[in-house]
């Protein structure tokens, strides 16, 4: 043991200093990781980037995990500042056009017509709901809702704006559309898996179209309510498919398309289908004949998704980003004439057309 005196414990206490300056000066830069830059380094906000692993042959939009539909990845927020003008037709669009609108922090369901003119917010809760579809009658749109817990489909008459649940104890549903003939709804049901459902108008009697052939999502009809087409990953990349309602004739569409997403649009003839595909952030709207042949592109960049038929079948709305925010555009099935319609501070999509 060393006993140390006044004088000894001094020494020591400076022996101890010049250690630490010694260490100071030589293992850090002269100024780093002063209080200032710990505090910047532990205070500095981290972005995240998401990574995800897309094979060539796989989609842009992974299929939607349980609870979420395929297109709620798209931003809720503006990130430009948006100048907009309603447009002006020579010949304007028929109809209307139901889409998902953002208010605030929730989505809601709105109206327009198919011009761009009296956008009317339907739905006000605070909740989120999407998916709306026009039923053919032009009377009710019908939606996804988790107004009351899960993901259930609802019934809004649009003069009396009086809401009817339609569905209980299913699973979490999305993407319902009224059948041309207003006899039947389809949609896609997530109860472990996603599969094509339908049900009456009314939401009774709700079965699979087909247990083994009808796995997959965002379906559509064909004009004359014989048919479906939808999405679904069953052999190995997303691709489209038909089946009759009756759950049999499955036929594929698609074949080694990169990156579809889930929402397609049957033209009014029954001989095309318009759907979106492409990378994240370069996806382009497409057409194909029912028959799979006949594949072609009518839009150039913008980032464009869930494309409709108008009912007269000579024009076609979609989603896009061109403009720095998701808005919803019109344009000729050619290409031609795109046209934007909608000009909020939140994100519009998931158009659908109705009369």
């Amino acid at each position: 043991m060393i006993l140390l005196g006044g004088g000894g414990i001094i020494v020591l206490c400076m022996l101890c200093l010049i250690s630490a300056i010694y260490w100071r000066e030589s293992v850090l830069p002269r100024g780093a990781m002063t209080r200032t830059a710990l505090v910047e380094l532990f205070e500095t906000p981290i972005t995240l980037i998401a990574i995800t692993e897309t094979p060539s042959d796989s989609p842009a939009e992974i299929t939607p995990p349980a609870s979420l539909p395929s297109e709620t990845s798209l931003p809720s927020t503006p990130t430009a500042t948006i100048e907009f003008s309603p447009p002006v037709f020579a010949e304007p669009p028929p109809g209307k056009i139901a889409f998902t609108c953002t208010v605030g922090d929730r989505d809601q369901i709105c109206l327009m017509n198919a011009d761009g003119s009296e956008r009317a917010q339907l739905t006000s809760t605070n909740a989120n709901s999407f998916y709306p579809s026009v039923a053919p009658d032009g009377t009710s749109v019908v939606y996804s809702s988790n107004v009351e817990g899960g993901y259930q489909l609802y019934r809004m008459d649009l003069d009396s704006k009086a809401v009817t649940r339609l569905t209980d104890g299913i699973g979490s549903l999305y993407a319902p559309e009224i059948s041309p003939n207003g006899n039947r709804i389809v949609f896609t049901a997530e109860a472990g898996e996603q599969s094509i459902w339908l049900m009456r108008a009314d939401g009774s009697n709700p079965r699979p179209v087909s247990r083994d052939e009808g796995i997959g999502y965002d379906p559509t009809w064909s004009p004359d309510s014989s048919r479906i087409a939808f999405a679904s990953k069953r052999d190995g990349s997303v691709q489209l498919y038909t089946i009759n309602a009756n759950g049999e004739n499955l036929r594929r569409v698609t074949r080694g398309v990169n990156g579809i997403g889930g929402r397609s649009s049957w033209s009014p003839d029954g001989e095309t289908l318009a759907f979106y595909a492409g990378t994240a952030g370069k996806r382009n709207i497409f057409l194909i004949g029912v028959d799979g042949k006949n594949l072609r592109q009518i839009t150039d960049g913008g980032d464009n998704l869930g494309p409709c038929y108008s009912p007269d079948g000579q024009w076609i709305t979609f989603t896009s980003y061109r403009d720095g925010n998701n808005e919803i555009y019109v344009m000729r099935t050619d290409g031609s004439q795109v046209t934007r319609l909608t000009g909020a501070s939140g994100a519009d999509y998931q158009p659908r057309w109705g009369p």
